[in-house]
């Protein structure tokens, strides 16, 4: 004989089910499936064995209409050649997913579709959206700003000179000094800087303080060539070009890389189209220590970026009701290996 006090259907399950078969009152069982909501252990343990039982699945949606938040963050991500921002994603999301926010990630393929991604995130009842990319300039934050329904604009692992954003991001200034000071101690003279693309809101700032400091501290100019996108191949072929039949005496002897990704690009096609050693010949460094940097191939001087705390920091953003700047930069390691 089946069971009387299961329906048939699991979606036909209401909290007035699960509190009839707890014991408990419609109000516990609301309360049970709300973040921080206080309820005794003993209550909330009953509520949980009769959903359990139940096969009973709290409608999210609904919750969130009754009450002025979601729980929902739109993470809008882009530049995927990057090997760090996989990295990020990964951190982020299982820190965010295990306090308790869901997320709504969204690809963002150029500058015309993440406009297009921050507007329509707007609609979709988030409670904040967060960027790590490229694609976000002063137009593209100032119309989503413009038309938000979300309380917080959250721009991850990149400063933003907009008043309205919160960044959350490493101090590129301090790294680069501590990288700049490094490179001189190890006896090196004759730097280029390798660049990403240039962005004018969300912005690192690697590359003009490694310049300028050496400019002023050590009295020489270095040289410096810029990438497009961060992409080890695009990397390649401009370092390639940059470096390719000049005899040793004119090539850099240590090429700073504004990440890891334009580093592992440049260790390729060093060693294995120019011919040339590392660290012998030309040294390299890079930002960010994504998982290939310590591999044998690579072993890469590098600047590890501490994501935990900057993703623990975030989700303390989120949950603060208070109105008032959450700007935060965050110091990170030098991580010395083979490759300088």
């Amino acid at each position: 004989m089946p069971d009387e006090k299961k329906p048939a259907f699991a979606g036909n399950i209401t909290a007035d089910d699960v509190a009839a078969e707890a014991g408990v009152s419609r109000w516990t069982v609301n309360r049970a499936f709300r973040k921080d909501a206080s309820i005794s252990s003993k209550s909330l343990e009953k509520v949980r064995i009769a959903a359990e039982r139940l096969g009973y699945v709290p409608d999210l949606r609904a919750a969130s209409l009754a009450s002025d938040r979601s729980n929902l963050v739109a993470l809008l991500i882009d530049d995927f050649a990057n090997p760090h921002k996989l990295v990020m994603m990964e951190r982020l999301t299982r820190i965010l997913r295990r306090e308790g926010w869901d997320i709504l990630l969204v690809n963002t393929l150029d500058r015309a579709d993440a406009g297009h991604a921050l507007l329509n995130a707007s609609q979709r009842r988030v409670d904040a959206v967060i960027l790590i990319g490229i694609q976000f300039d002063d137009e593209v934050l100032d119309t989503a700003l413009h038309a938000r329904r979300f309380r917080k604009l959250i721009i991850f692992a990149r400063t933003s000179r907009n008043p309205n954003t919160i960044s959350i991001a490493v101090d590129d200034v301090h790294a680069m000094k501590e990288i700049a000071n490094y490179v001189h101690e190890r006896g090196f003279r004759r730097p280029m800087f390798l660049a990403g693309p240039r962005t004018s809101s969300a912005h690192l700032l690697r590359k003009e303080t490694f310049v300028d400091y050496w400019r002023q501290h050590f009295g020489s100019e270095p040289e410096t060539v810029s990438v497009s996108a961060y992409d080890p191949t695009l990397a390649a072929g401009i370092v390639e070009n940059a470096l390719a039949g000049r005899n040793k005496a004119t090539l850099p002897d240590i090429l700073v890389c504004e990440n890891d990704a334009l580093a592992i690009g440049a260790t390729d096609v060093i060693r294995h189209k120019l011919g040339l050693r590392i660290p012998q010949d030309i040294a390299i460094t890079g930002f960010d220590d994504v998982p290939q940097a310590e591999g044998a191939n690579y072993r890469l001087t590098t600047y590890r970026q501490p994501l935990t705390d900057m993703a623990e920091y975030l989700v303390k953003v989120l949950g603060s009701e208070e109105d008032r700047d959450f700007d935060r930069l965050f110091q990170g390691k030098l991580m010395i290996r083979d490759s300088a």
